[in-house]
């Protein structure tokens, strides 16, 4: 087990949310020549510093390429792509600017590339392994990521990713001066981490090498940026916060920067840090961001509001992100991205659910969609919607369908969705269960999904929570209907402990506890100033219909 050693403290001490080189930034690829002497300094404004790649490809080059560089690590990918092609179409011989556009149209820690990106990814690195490194370092870094890029028709993807990791982990031991090497073998360990292990193997072993770059470099976006992904998850989130607040003042200028510091907010239950965060990111999204990203800051808003009880603000984001899906529908724009047919579905599925809203929940409407995990949250909200609503046989088709969709995912091996998908079957068919009367089937169902919920403790970035409810939220609002308000406090308690501040989970133990008469608990509980505590006889009331 990695220990975990190194002090992260914040090292960029000013924050410039506006900087008269933007334009000059964004337009960068249009409007450089090759002659042109760049300013490093303008071009990283915004960006953070510290990026040096030395590349063989021309003084003039250089800071061009550290710029590009600066936003792959920052997600930037669109912007990276034209920084990159810019630089070949002045620098034609510039292997190495080939190589950054096959890093940057995949996207190691999101979903596998698509067709497009992965012949567009193929052909980059073809151009660059045909013009050949300037140096063996240079060579070293092309022949990592062909290992990735090679036979893609045939091979899987964890498996190429694999093979690439490998390559990055023997290009850092050889390399050992090289921070950008192991900087890129730890984004490879993410990349191929076991979204079910427990154990966070890849993920310490990442962290702990992104420590010790971040205490060289500081101010350098990868470390900070790499970090808040190694301990993304309920049992490290704790290790990450330094580094997000670290990031949130070096990288201003970058819409995916701006965002991401909430990954950690939103796992600590700072929901009010969530919220600024994703203003600030929604709005630099739609100035210079992509839609699909601008949806995901959105997914972000309205589970922070509503965690808030701030219902009014969670529907003006739910009735905005509508609004452009509707608007991206028209245009028959379709990128590939999961974020865009995932993050829509959540919110609408959230607003129903996290209000205990069956009527809205069980007339969601379907969203088919190339990923079986966005395409199972209307069926899952619909199916426990139907069921509250008393209209348990109604549910049957979209049972059938989240049990079709988990069989998709598990032939696939996507083992972390198969499974939260499997838990979303157990937890709607147990409220079907209830709906009938039977309720011995309803607990045990529910208890198994809460089981599968703990032993399953991870967390994929895509989603800001559960959809609705957790497995444990569900079965402590069974067990307070059925009588059962001790059993209840536990189900809700142990919801906190791995999705702190929730406003159902901590309004639910607050009214099992004073409904068992554990005046300790209750007091606990109810004898603060929290917004969810002027939820809890109304969680009962809700519950109780």
């Amino acid at each position: 087990m990695v220990t975990h050693s190194t002090q992260i403290r914040p090292a960029c001490k000013t924050r410039a949310w506006l900087v008269p080189v933007i334009a000059a930034v964004l337009a960068l690829g249009a409007t450089q020549r090759a002659g042109a002497q760049s300013d490093a300094h303008a071009l990283m404004e915004g960006r953070g510093r510290d990026v040096s790649f030395p590349v063989a490809c021309g003084a003039d080059i250089q800071p061009r390429f550290d710029a590009a560089l600066a936003a792959l690590h920052s997600f930037w990918y669109g912007q990276a792509v034209k920084e990159f092609t810019a630089i070949t179409e002045a620098k034609p011989d510039c292997a190495m600017a080939y190589w950054g556009i096959a890093m940057s149209v995949w996207n190691q820690i999101w979903a596998p590339p698509t067709p497009a990106n992965l012949k567009r990814g193929s052909d980059a690195i073809a151009r660059a392994l045909a013009l050949g490194g300037k140096t063996p370092r240079e060579q070293a870094y092309l022949d990592a990521l062909a290992a990735f890029y090679t036979d893609y028709d045939r091979l899987d993807h964890r498996t190429r990713a694999t093979a690439y990791m490998r390559k990055m982990e023997e290009l850092a031991q050889r390399h050992g001066d090289d921070v950008e090497a192991r900087i890129f073998y730890a984004l490879s360990l993410l990349a191929t981490a076991d979204g079910l292990d427990k154990t966070y193997k890849n993920q310490l072993k990442a962290g702990a090498i992104l420590e010790q770059v971040f205490a060289e470099k500081p101010q350098h976006p990868g470390p900070s940026h790499y970090i808040i992904h190694a301990y993304d998850y309920p049992a490290l989130v704790d290790r990450a916060l330094a580094a997000a607040q670290n990031y949130a003042i070096c990288v201003t200028v970058v819409p995916h920067a701006i965002h991401m510091p909430s990954h950690t907010y939103v796992l600590l239950g700072r929901w009010k840090d969530v919220i600024t965060a994703n203003d600030a990111a929604e709005t630099a999204e739609a100035d210079r961001g992509t839609p699909e990203d601008r949806i995901h800051a959105l997914d972000y808003l309205v589970y922070a509001h509503l965690q808030q009880a701030q219902d009014e603000k969670a529907k003006d984001v739910l009735d905005l992100a509508l609004k452009i899906e509707n608007d991206l529908i028209a245009r028959k724009h379709d990128s590939g991205l999961r974020s865009r047919p995932f993050g829509v579905a959540a919110m609408e599925a959230r607003w129903a659910l996290e209000r205990l809203d069956w009527a809205t929940a069980a007339n969601l409407p379907l969203r088919p969609s190339r990923y079986p995990y966005a395409e199972s949250v209307p069926h899952f909200a619909r199916a426990v919607g139907l069921a509250r609503s008393g209209r348990p046989d109604e549910a049957r088709p979209d049972l059938e369908r989240l049990a079709a969709l988990q069989k998709t995912l598990a032939d696939a091996k996507n083992l972390y969705w198969a499974r939260q998908v499997a838990i979303q079957l157990k937890v709607a068919s147990a409220w079907v269960d209830r709906a009938r009367g039977r309720d011995a089937e309803a607990v045990t169902q529910m208890q198994e999904a809460a089981t599968a919920e703990e032993t399953s403790e991870t967390h994929d970035t895509l989603s800001p929570g559960p959809i609705g409810m957790t497995a444990h939220e569900a079965l402590g609002l069974l067990l307070l209907e059925l009588g059962r308000p001790a059993e209840a406090f536990d189900a809700f308690e142990a919801s906190l402990r791995s999705g702190k501040n929730r406003l159902r989970s901590y309004a639910g133990a607050a009214a099992a506890a004073a409904a068992a008469g554990n005046a300790t608990a209750a007091r606990s509980y109810y004898g603060g100033t929290r917004p969810e505590l002027k939820q809890a006889k109304a969680y009962l009331q809700q519950a109780a219909k």
